[in-house]
């Protein structure tokens, strides 16, 4: 089964709820207000065409989508919504090119939360709800200074007297309900808000707010997309800002938001993630031209064939950028501009001591070659050599051979991964015989989410056809569901 990792559908923090005739996207970012506290906000935008329309009252087509969510706080519910989301009215049906949103408040006290959405069609004929459950933190301590979640936007325009759950500081802000940014859309625009600089600074003491965007795999800034704002201390100092990435490749990135002291120290910071499709954007010969190998450990590697597999084993944590530059090349390039790659890729990721960087990784891919490696994949090709080298080794592996209906499985669980927490890994091995384990779902950052992987595991001897089942059937001796939201 083929799968990719760099540009997904479900992209997190913009989870996609995907049944048989529905499509819509969630986002949220979670504020403080100085005077009523914490509260998440929750914006979702249903596809248009996906949905069922019928005649109303008024004589005009219109769809109503149920929509309940659910915030627990160790099994003891904290706050619910259920509303019915209406469609704009349409005359005609036969073409829907539209979508339409709903944007929802939870106030909320700092604490972890389990969060379940369920979201149904109510004008399709029996219909079940589709449900997906995402963890959620929110931790906004008034003895330290704070940056908010950050809210992409999709457009906004002054607002007007009268106050709607759109407005905030002056301005109507319509959400971008999907952190994915296609060819297409040359700009990314966001809000955000910075809390408590008034208290924790002195009056007179200037600081700066960067906003900027680097790379996901390695936290670098992205060159021409770095700006920042000199302030003073206030209550709440507002970030309203955005980036031409017309020339922005892609890839995977973080929007960063940090605050830093007159010393450049960092005093607080948030990112979110977003993914880029642009593949105009390309990393270009000339580009390496400058790169002296002279003397280097790469100078020393003169085996064609095991440089080639050096550059293959860095895939896993490779840019989009660097890893299409590689695999474009590595056949009809020489030896001498394949080495410039390899130390150019080394000195982006400890521009110090490169080779310190490849030695260290180098024996973690022999650690995964030993692991996982298959008759015909390296340990590295695999998905579980993919993921161990990109993320480090999980603190949790419960791995499974003898379910009654399950084929042979491993979760992993990351209890923190870069700036999110839970993250789970779900592999399994079809075939019954080789090493090579596939991955079937994660809740990690673009990473492949998959709602019905537990159907997926149980097709060993349980086929089924329905799109709108998610977990798969109550089996005797079968744990996989609590494997996975209680890691032993």
């Amino acid at each position: 089964m083929k799968k990719t990792y760099t540009i997904l559908l479900l992209i997190i923090f913009a989870l996609q709820l995907n049944a048989k005739n529905i499509q819509a996207y969630l986002s949220y970012a979670t504020f403080h207000s100085p005077t009523d506290g914490s509260y998440i906000e929750t914006y979702l935008s249903v596809l248009g065409s996906t949905v069922k329309f019928i005649q109303n009252t008024n004589g005009k087509f219109q769809a109503t989508v149920q929509i309940s969510m659910v915030f627990r706080q160790n099994d003891v519910l904290k706050d619910f919504k259920k509303t019915d989301l209406l469609s704009p009215e349409i005359d005609d049906t036969s073409k829907v090119d539209f979508t339409f949103m709903d944007q929802q408040r939870f106030p909320l006290p700092d604490g972890d939360y389990e969060v379940e959405i369920q979201i149904l069609d109510k004008n399709k004929a029996n219909a079940r709800p589709y449900s997906t459950t995402e963890s959620l933190s929110i931790s906004y301590p008034r003895a330290k200074i704070n940056v908010s979640g950050i809210e992409l936007v999709e457009s906004y325009k002054a607002a007007a007297e009268t106050k709607s759950i759109l407005t905030k500081n002056g301005y109507d802000l319509i959400p971008f309900t999907i952190n994915y940014y296609p060819k297409l859309i040359n700009k990314i625009t966001f809000y955000a808000e910075v809390y408590n600089t008034d208290t924790i600074l002195k009056a007179d003491e200037k600081f700066l707010v960067y906003y900027y965007i680097e790379a996901y795999e390695t936290g670098k800034t992205i060159s021409d997309y770095y700006k920042f704002k000199k302030e003073s201390p206030k209550n709440v100092i507002v970030v309203f800002n955005e980036f031409d990435i017309l020339n922005l490749p892609t890839g995977n990135y973080n929007l960063v938001i940090e605050v830093k002291d007159k010393d450049n120290k960092s005093l607080a910071s948030n990112k979110m993630f977003f993914q880029r499709n642009n593949p105009d954007a390309q990393l270009k010969l000339q580009d390496l031209a400058a790169v002296d190998i002279t003397n280097t450990f790469v100078d020393n590697i003169t085996n064609i064939d095991t440089l080639k597999d050096y550059i293959k084993s860095t895939y896993p944590i490779s840019t989009q950028i660097e890893k299409t530059f590689a695999e474009n090349n590595i056949k009809l390039s020489d030896t001498k501009t394949l080495k410039q790659y390899f130390l150019n890729f080394w000195i982006n990721r400890n521009a110090i001591d490169p080779e310190k960087a490849w030695k260290e990784y180098l024996a973690e891919v022999k650690k995964v070659n030993k692991s996982y490696s298959t008759f015909i994949k390296r340990g590295y090709e695999t998905d579980r050599g993919r993921v161990y080298l990109q993320y480090g080794a999980p603190n949790n592996i419960t791995s499974v051979s003898s379910d009654p209906s399950a084929y042979p499985y491993e979760i992993w669980h990351y209890y923190s991964l870069a700036n999110q927490k839970d993250r789970k890994f779900v592999f399994y091995l079809p075939d019954l015989v080789t090493n090579d384990y596939e991955l079937i779902h994660s809740n990690a950052n673009g990473e492949y989410y998959n709602p019905s992987w537990q159907m997926q595991l149980n097709k060993r001897d349980t086929p089924t056809h329905d799109p709108d089942k998610t977990k798969g059937y109550d089996y005797f001796g079968g744990k996989a569901d609590d494997y996975y939201n209680h890691p032993h």
